[in-house]
């Protein structure tokens, strides 16, 4: 059984929009639509749990039956942090699944993840346990204790950026989350999967993303969404490769 945990529980205050930014229409449809259409179509996607703020989950549930979304089998409330809703969702998962079935954690504002590289998120933990999305950084990373003075520049060719889906067995990455809410501060700190399971000297096991898959965070970040939409567009208009959308079906035969 392979399982998307989808969370989008945030209240999108650093956006700044009237909404949550998950919630926010672009080219007709709300990025949170966007994002699950990506799993919805994937061949090996078999179900979709979601966390998502509570006073939305109605809303949630009339866009789902407007989009067709049938994967959906659950939608539970947030929680207070963004850890806190994905424990929610993979508590939902676990109530109806397998232990063994591979989950993968995704954030509801990263409509871009490609068709490919979910693939590679369930193979990576069928192969080695785990799976972290990430990117090589193409620019120089600094460290700084205190945002003013460099203290460190580490080498480049070493620097990756964590991306979504993170990905792992239902009951491994339960028993993770459960470890560090035995801490006194929780989640604090935890800013994702990755960080949980190194915390507690789990070997993370990194795989390639691809580079369109971009989180909406600020409202800058909507200008390269509908950039990113347009060249989809226009790669199905002119033939230009395989896209995700009608790839999936020759991938599918050759699986």
């Amino acid at each position: 059984m392979n399982i998307a945990v989808v969370f989008a529980g945030g209240s999108g205050v650093r956006f700044g929009a009237g909404v949550p930014k998950q919630f926010l229409e672009i080219n007709g449809k709300p990025i949170i639509v966007h994002t699950l259409m990506l799993f919805q179509r994937h061949h090996k996607i078999d179900k979709i749990y979601m966390a998502v703020l509570e006073d939305y989950i109605p809303y949630m549930k009339e866009l789902i039956e407007e989009y067709h979304i049938t994967k959906v089998e659950n939608i539970v409330p947030g929680g207070a942090t963004a850890q806190d809703s994905i424990f929610n969702g993979l508590q939902a998962a676990r109530q109806e699944n397998p232990g063994d079935s591979v989950v993968l954690i995704h954030d509801g504002v990263r409509p871009f993840v490609s068709y490919d590289v979910i693939s590679k998120n369930i193979s990576g933990v069928l192969e080695k346990g785990n799976a972290i999305t990430c990117t090589s950084c193409f620019e120089t990373i600094l460290l700084s204790s205190d945002g003013n003075k460099v203290d460190s520049v580490p080498y480049r060719k070493n620097t990756f950026a964590a991306q979504a889906p993170q990905s792992f067995y239902l009951d491994d990455i339960i028993s993770y989350h459960e470890q560090i809410q035995k801490r006194p501060q929780r989640y604090d700190d935890m800013v994702d999967a990755c960080t949980i399971i190194t915390t507690l000297g789990v070997e993370a096991n990194m795989i390639e993303g691809n580079r369109g898959n971009i989180k909406v965070t600020t409202p800058e970040d909507v200008y390269i969404f509908r950039a990113l939409l347009q060249y989809k567009e226009n790669e199905q208009a002119f033939g230009i490769g395989l896209t995700d959308q009608i790839g999936h079906k020759i991938r599918k035969k050759d699986d």
